[in-house]
């Protein structure tokens, strides 16, 4: 399977400040980064690989029809930049390859047979409990 790639032409990003412990740094520091990416006008994936991600990730996907990825896990700018990209290659990845339909099947006759036999088993061990006074 081929890794899909996006060139970073097609990404916009913006920064604020992370939530969370950090010490002095966290107040001072726009280190955590939103990515944006539009989703309808890339020309790098197969439009079925683009329309499993939109069923799978909608709740990524806000009105404008742009793909919003956030990461601040890490203390850096560029850390958190590459933390981004690399979430957005996994969604991508995950919804690569289509589904395999699934195929009805039947439970085999020995298993139905053990089944019915287990069932008479338990009925006649009830009824034998039963006291016929």
């Amino acid at each position: 399977m081929d890794k899909i790639s996006i060139p970073f032409s097609e990404f916009h990003f913006s920064f604020s400040r992370s939530g969370g412990a950090g010490g002095q740094n966290v107040n001072k520091v726009n280190t955590k980064a939103i990515l944006y990416w539009k989703i309808d006008e890339t020309q790098c994936c197969h439009p079925a690989v683009l329309e499993r991600f939109k069923a799978k990730f909608h709740g990524c996907i806000l009105e404008d029809g742009q793909v919003q990825i956030i990461s601040q896990e890490h203390r850096s700018q560029k850390a958190n930049i590459d933390a981004c990209i690399d979430k957005l290659h996994e969604m991508l990845n995950s919804v690569a390859v289509p589904p395999k339909k699934r195929k009805a099947t039947k439970p085999k006759r020995s298993a139905v047979l053990k089944r019915l036999s287990t069932k008479k088993k338990d009925g006649e061990k009830k009824r034998l409990r039963k006291s016929d006074y």
